[in-house]
């Protein structure tokens, strides 16, 4: 349970869901965990509480706070990145400044995070993506803009793994399917419909993307690089 003791572990957006999950994992093997909100201050405090890890505000949109906020943290092990929006609808509709908001958040943060934390992070670190299945596969209309900004983080992914793998940093994307969050509850109005698609006829639990997040962060991580891990149930198969 002490795998990661004295490890520097950065998770972005870790107060609720699959974030949080993740900071618990870590924390429970004895990491050093600092991890951002944005508007959750309460569920952040909590978890804070909880675990003992370090709640820190910072907003993924605006670049130089994130910037900062990942320079701040000194020379880390992990970065996980979790931040991120989800917008749906008809996109001919659909706000443009929402959707461009969501490209600031889902893929310009994670870039700028991923290249800030390299420059100072230990050799052997290792750079986790939260993704999402339907960068592989959007089985249902009004998920363009979404599934764009999902599979942008594959290229992102393979070209940071290029980058940083002569100092054996490793880079890759955790792409869940449907899991019990907020965004997207496994009672939810979407959640026969998503079943339907899928293999194992429910949602993924939070704990079980932050067991993988942990598998891919420590020793037996060394070399998958480059990779999208799917945990999805079945859903794009």
């Amino acid at each position: 349970m002490n795998a990661f003791n004295g490890k520097n572990v950065l998770v972005l957006g870790g107060s609720r869901g699959i974030g949080a999950a993740i900071v618990r994992r870590f924390r429970a093997a004895a990491a050093s965990v600092t991890f951002t909100y944005a508007g959750s201050q309460e569920a952040a405090q909590g978890l804070a509480a909880e675990t003992g890890a370090r709640a820190l505000q910072a907003n993924s949109a605006d670049r130089d706070a994130l910037i900062a906020a990942v320079a701040a943290q000194g020379a880390l092990d992990v970065l996980v990145v979790n931040a991120g929006t989800l917008v749906l609808g008809d996109p001919l509709t659909l706000d443009a400044d929402a959707v461009d908001h969501m490209i600031d958040v889902n893929v310009r943060a994670p870039y700028h995070a991923a290249v800030e934390a390299a420059r100072r992070m230990n050799d052997e670190g290792r750079i986790i993506i939260i993704g999402s299945v339907n960068a592989d596969r959007m089985p249902f209309a009004g998920g363009a803009a979404y599934a764009m900004t999902k599979s942008a983080m594959q290229g992102m992914v393979r070209g940071l793994a290029r980058d940083f793998g002569a100092r054996g940093i490793t880079v890759n994307s955790i792409q869940p399917g449907p899991t019990d969050s907020d965004m997207n509850p496994a009672d939810g109005p979407m959640a026969a419909t998503m079943h339907s698609f899928m293999a194992i006829k429910r949602h993924a639990r939070a704990a079980e993307i932050a067991e993988l997040a942990a598998y891919i962060a420590g020793p037996h991580g060394a070399m998958i690089t480059g990779s999208m891990q799917t945990i999805d149930g079945g859903f794009g198969a």
